[in-house]
């Protein structure tokens, strides 16, 4: 099968496998930052003086930067050309990192992760883009994505590993620090990319759409966050939740009627996309708070290391790789993709109900807790995300492969956000209330800590059920299966 483009001089043989290796590069780093962070976050925490009710936006900041702006951060790099979009993406993303690993306050770690979101979300698309355009041939291209995914999914979990040694051995700055080497690395083999030129005909940036989307979500996130000490029925967090409603929906009316809107209606309006965007947003706001919560039991009430939490969560990505390879793979020949994403998300939510019944005694918790919950979660996210990641993509024309896979990626991202939001403030506060009802910290922090963890999880809990009843009503995948099988020109479009 050959190219509609040409390919660039440095794209021929083996040079598209070392392409393979820059982007695979790239994206490890990219993936690497949502999670390295998390359990060094009790030490960020201590050492620049965080509050519980702001140490959340360590991770959402990044997370709300990435998922608000992937989608314009594709529209951008189609513009510019995917390779320049893929160098200025790099360049960015070690200087944040650099920037956030030097910082002295919130202020300045908050803004860094945030520019670190800007940046990935010019980043990620591009480097997709290119490993499309770059290989083409059904065979080739199926080992490519191959790398590509199995990158992705194994990246969160190295994050984890790596962050509980730079944390524990060096520095909880070098979780940040250690972008510099991999964006160096991937910049210096930038010269395999193929060249590509700006694309024409795509249209204007839909600037309305992208500043009133990502100021919606922010007004949102922020309202969760000074809910923590002010309460809901504070006058300015309900005008911030009104606020952030309000510019959401003028982000649906002006994406209905621009010539060039970043998210067609058409995509999320198709009953089994929308249901599975809805479902797996939802995934994600419980997932993101499991993370924040478990690192901060792991290593505030059991005492564990920064390496050993690290350890730990690798149950849980072990887990997701089994449930998404050996476990889905099985039954999706035998059932629908409804049944098997309803399913995992009932597994799910058994193993986070487990770890509702955390108390502060640390007496055999790993083996009657956290080990039967954290298996239980990964099975079932990971027969969650094989479905899922198929039917969010479903019955699209070629044209807009790209953009119903940003919308996929924009979706966890942006459920991540407003989850760890909102559940870090559930949980701030009813610890809060639960030191003042028993009079006073002494000798009941730790109580009240894992009391506040219990309440936000029960929440989580909640969520998931709620996903599930959306997937099993909203999901009608009965007679409809994800269609995945693109030609090599119609995966050149991917993310354009």
């Amino acid at each position: 099968m050959k190219s509609t483009g040409r390919p660039g001089r440095h794209t021929h043989g083996d040079h598209r496998w070392w392409a393979l290796a820059v982007i695979a590069t790239a994206q490890l780093m990219v993936v690497l930052d949502a999670t390295i962070v998390n359990i060094a976050l009790p030490s960020v925490q201590s050492e620049l003086g965080l509050s519980d009710a702001n140490r959340q936006w360590v991770i959402t900041a990044y997370a709300l930067a990435f998922g608000g702006l992937l989608l314009f951060g594709g529209r951008i790099s189609g513009s510019i050309g995917h390779r320049r979009a893929f160098v200025i993406g790099l360049t960015g993303f070690a200087v944040a990192s650099v920037l956030g690993g030097a910082a002295n306050g919130a202020a300045l770690l908050f803004g860094a992760r945030a520019a670190q979101g800007v940046f990935a979300a010019l980043l990620a698309p591009a480097a997709l883009s290119l490993l499309t355009t770059t290989f083409v041939e059904a065979r080739e291209r199926g080992r490519a994505f191959g790398v590509f995914a199995a990158v992705g999914a194994g990246g969160s979990a190295v994050g984890m590993v790596v962050g509980g040694l730079l944390t524990e051995h060096a520095d909880w700055r070098w979780c940040l620090y250690v972008n510099v080497p991999i964006a160096a690395v991937a910049m210096a083999g930038s010269v395999f990319l193929r060249g590509d030129a700006p694309q024409s005909g795509m249209g204007g940036l839909d600037i309305p759409g992208a500043i009133s989307s990502a100021a919606g979500l922010v007004a949102l996130v922020y309202a969760f966050t000074l809910a923590e000490g002010r309460g809901w029925g504070d006058r300015v967090v309900l005008l911030l939740l009104v606020g952030g409603a309000a510019l959401l929906a003028l982000f649906a009316l002006v994406e209905s009627r621009t010539r060039h809107p970043l998210l067609p209606l058409r995509i999320v309006a198709h009953r089994v996309r929308g249901g599975t965007l809805l479902t797996i947003g939802l995934t994600q706001v419980a997932m993101f708070g499991f993370y924040l919560f478990m690192t901060y039991y792991m290593q505030g009430i059991l005492r564990y290391s920064p390496v050993q939490a690290g350890v730990v969560f690798l149950l849980t990505a072990a887990g997701i790789a089994v449930g998404a390879t050996v476990v889905a793979e099985s039954l999706l020949s035998k059932t629908t993709p409804r049944v098997l994403l309803v399913s995992g998300l009932v597994v799910t939510t058994a193993g986070m109900l487990i770890l509702t019944r955390l108390t502060a005694e640390t007496d055999n918790v790993f083996l009657l807790y956290l080990l039967p919950a954290q298996l239980l979660i990964g099975l079932g996210l990971g027969c969650v995300m094989t479905p899922a990641t198929g039917l969010a993509t479903s019955q699209v024309s070629a044209t807009e492969a790209g953009i119903a896979s940003a919308a996929f990626n924009a979706a966890q991202q942006l459920g991540g956000a407003l989850g760890t939001a909102l559940l870090n403030t559930v949980a701030a506060s009813v610890a809060a209330a639960a030191l003042v009802r028993h009079g006073g910290p002494v000798g009941r922090a730790d109580s009240a800590t894992v009391h506040g963890f219990s309440v936000a999880l029960t929440v989580a809990a909640g969520v998931l059920i709620a996903a599930a009843l959306i997937g099993w009503l909203v999901i009608d995948t009965d007679k409809t299966r994800p269609t995945t099988d693109l030609d090599g020109s119609e995966l050149k479009t991917l993310q354009n």
